[in-house]
């Protein structure tokens, strides 16, 4: 087969599994959801295996055990969750209405009665904006669950999802032998090299992220419970999980957390400073003790790329589109890099006077 046959046959590949989950996206969560854990949780079964286990059994406990975590997480936390977020989103207008008139409160007493809310013009403005703002939050959310489960509901996800993770799980180190094989065998060599790459991109950072974010999550909840902010767990977890996108997770827990606390404490600027150093120290751990020790430097996603990935996804693909960003953003980014290499060793990079120099 040709070079030009080649990279027709793998852009129409492409092209299909492009279309298939455009056409497929609103039923293609549970099996999308059921492959990441069943991703997530391989090198798990690989170890049981190499203490004994069959590859059965090891997915059975595995499955078991995972399973049993999520359900008592569902049963004493989720609701825990929830209600914290509707009382925060209640909350929420009146916690940024707070902190104007404490705001205004000080200008007023430093730079005179000219800096009055009335002469401002921001009677109500702050509160109509925080209002706005937990509208906006309430519509991305419906267009969330809308979006992902248009035609497989919530109960189906979790009947389904258990299903398709144990069977995955099972036959993952078969399913990879099964494609090995079917690799054109003049190219084997370099499809491995790649999808090394790949995997251990996605590795690094869905395996050794998750780590770190559930890290991140555990040290802001006990920091701000500790420390006695309300709405403490929901802040912190929330700021965790979020923090896979660079710099939006510990922004979005010091202005959530901060506004909180300010209007909690206030004047006791002591424990307002100690709820923003949770998030400044979290930081310094992450980045300093965390991902070097966990990822290393094995994860070559830059933030905007990251960013923008994320982005396009979910924009096209909804919920589903937020789940196969990463993947496919390391994906791409390794692609990208072997074409750059292979460019720079062409003839069409180095030219034709570089080219006759070597046969001389």
């Amino acid at each position: 087969m040709s070079a030009s046959r080649q990279t027709l046959f793998w852009l129409g590949a492409m092209a299909a599994l492009l279309v298939f989950v455009v056409v497929l996206k609103d039923i293609l969560l549970p099996f999308v959801v059921g492959a990441a854990i069943a991703y997530f949780l391989d090198p798990l079964a690989d170890q049981l295996e190499d203490f004994g286990f069959s590859r059965l059994w090891a997915t059975i406990v595995i499955v078991l055990v995972f399973g049993l975590l999520v359900i008592l997480s569902m049963i004493f936390l989720l609701p825990l969750l929830v209600d914290q977020l509707i009382d925060l989103a209640s909350r929420l207008p009146g916690y940024f209405q707070s902190l104007r008139d404490l705001a205004v409160s000080y200008l007023e007493r430093w730079l005179g009665d000219q800096w009055t809310s009335k002469n401002l013009g921001l009677d109500g403005s702050v509160k109509d904006f925080a209002q706005k703002a937990a509208g906006w939050v309430g519509q991305l959310l419906s267009s969330v669950w809308s979006g992902g489960l248009a035609v497989v509901n919530f109960f189906a996800l979790i009947v389904i999802t258990p299903v398709v993770t144990f069977y995955l799980l099972l036959d993952w180190d078969r399913m990879m032998q099964h494609i090995s094989d079917w690799l054109p065998r003049d190219h084997a060599q370099a499809i491995h090299q790649i999808g090394h790459d790949i995997n251990d991109v996605m590795s690094g950072f869905v395996r050794g992220q998750m780590t770190v974010l559930a890290t991140l999550g555990v040290f802001y909840v006990i920091g701000l419970t500790l420390i006695g902010l309300n709405f403490g767990l929901l802040i912190g977890l929330g700021a965790g999980l979020v923090s896979f996108v660079p710099f939006v997770g510990p922004a979005v827990g010091l202005v959530v957390g901060g506004v909180v606390a300010v209007v909690q404490f206030w004047p006791e600027w002591h424990l307002v400073a100690a709820v923003m150093s949770v998030f400044m120290i979290g930081q310094l751990i992450e980045g300093n003790v965390l991902s070097p020790m966990i990822i290393g430097d094995r994860v070559r996603l830059h933030p905007v790329w990251l960013i923008f990935a994320l982005f396009v996804f979910s924009y096209l693909f909804g919920f589903v589109g937020l789940l196969l960003a990463v993947p496919a953003a390391a994906a791409i980014g390794v692609l990208v890099r072997f074409g750059l290499h292979v460019y720079l060793k062409s003839s069409l990079y180095q030219g034709k006077t570089r080219r006759s120099g070597k046969k001389k």
